[in-house]
């Protein structure tokens, strides 16, 4: 096991694009832009939330949204506006939107078996 990174495009709502390097935490709920990327693309806070962190802190973040693409697939996600010092993280909330899962064996991306009821 160890760390998994994965090449991904980020884009606005006027089609400004943005490559960025992804951490696959899957322990993380939503995906992180590092403030020089989310800024780049001039994304907005549209709420604040609340997160734990893994040490049992919490912190307050704000969110937007924008679209990604990584693995030949692309969608609309919710995204944290990092602050100095954060790298970009790549959370369940956009791999379920996707349909990818982490496979930890092998360090990469696969369709995630979706069911129905």
């Amino acid at each position: 096991m160890g760390l998994t990174y994965i090449e991904g495009m980020v884009e606005n709502d006027k089609g400004v694009r943005r490559r960025v390097s992804f951490l696959v935490d899957s322990g993380a709920s939503y995906s992180l832009l590092p403030v020089k990327v989310w800024k780049a693309l001039g994304l907005k806070p549209k709420r604040t939330l609340r997160f734990v962190l893994a040490d049992g802190s919490a912190v307050s973040r704000k969110v937007s949204e924008c679209r990604i693409a990584l693995e030949g697939r692309e969608g609309h996600t919710p995204v944290v506006l990092g602050e100095p010092g954060d790298d970009a993280l790549l959370g369940v909330v956009t791999l379920e939107n996707l349909g990818l899962v982490l496979d930890p064996f092998r360090r990469r991306l696969q369709a995630m078996q979706t069911r129905l009821g």
